[in-house]
C-alpha cells in the first residue's frame, strides 16, 4: 500500500498541507506564529461558555500558535488515517473508503492533538505570542477591579489582550459624569498616554471581542 493510491488521498494532501506550513515559517514569507486564536469562552450570552473553554483546552487549541496546532493535526491525521488504511487492508483484505478512513482520521486526531499540544504549549517560547502594543486594548473589554473610576480620578482594571494574557490599567470614564465601581465591566474606548476611558457594559453589549 502506497502513500499516492486513491484510498490514501486525504492522508497524501495533509501531509503535503503540512510541509507547505512548515516551509513557509522556515522562509519567513509569512508569519503565521502569532495567529492565536482569541478563545476566551466567558462571554455574555454564552451559556455554556465552560465547556466551550473545556473543550478547547481538550483539544490545546490556544495552547501553541494556531500554526503549529494545525501542522500537529495534519501529522497526525495523516499518520492515523494509514495505520487505519494498514489495519483495515490486514483484517479485509482491502482498504476504507477514503471518505470513511478520513473521518474516522480526523475524529480520533482532533484529542489525540490536544494530548500532545498542551503539553507542547508549556515548554514553547512565549515571547513572540505575548508582545502586544498598548494600543490594541483600545476596543477591548476590561474590568474594574479596586476602587470607583471618576473624572480626573481613575482606577485599576484588568484588560486581557488577544492572547489572553492580563494587563493591568488605570482607567476613567469616557463621560465626566459617569462612575464605574469594582467589579463592572467596561469597554475601553480611548487612550491617552498611559490613561484609558472606558464606558459601562452594564446594559449593553456593545463589543464581543473580550470578555474577562
Amino acid at each position: 500500500m502506497t502513500l499516492l493510491e486513491p484510498h490514501n488521498m486525504p492522508f497524501a494532501a495533509a501531509l503535503v498541507i503540512m510541509l507547505i506550513l512548515a516551509i513557509v515559517q522556515l522562509i519567513g514569507v509569512a508569519d503565521f506564529g502569532d495567529a492565536d486564536l482569541d478563545l476566551d469562552a466567558d462571554a455574555d450570552g454564552l451559556p455554556d461558555a465552560g465547556m466551550l473553554d473545556g473543550l478547547l483546552t481538550l483539544l490545546g487549541i490556544g495552547r501553541v500558535p494556531l500554526t503549529i496546532w494545525l501542522a500537529l493535526f495534519l501529522f497526525l491525521f495523516a499518520g492515523i488515517g494509514l495505520s487505519i488504511q494498514e489495519l483495515a487492508a490486514s483484517l479485509t483484505g482491502g482498504p476504507l473508503y477514503s471518505w470513511l478512513a478520513a473521518l474516522i482520521a480526523g475524529v480520533a486526531a482532533l484529542p489525540v492533538t490536544g494530548i500532545f499540544a498542551r503539553p507542547l504549549g508549556r515548554i514553547m517560547p512565549k515571547d513572540h505570542t505575548t508582545a502586544v502594543s498598548t494600543d490594541s486594548l483600545v476596543g477591548r473589554r476590561a474590568r474594574i477591579t479596586d476602587g470607583i473610576a471618576r473624572q480626573a480620578s481613575p482606577a485599576r482594571a484588568r484588560v486581557k489582550d488577544v492572547h489572553g494574557q492580563s494587563h493591568y490599567v488605570m482607567v476613567e470614564p469616557h463621560e465626566a459624569s459617569s462612575e464605574l465601581h469594582a467589579g463592572d465591566e467596561v469597554l475601553l474606548v480611548r487612550r491617552e498616554g498611559n490613561q484609558f476611558y472606558a464606558t459601562a457594559l452594564a446594559e449593553r453589549r456593545l463589543s464581543p471581542t473580550q470578555v474577562n
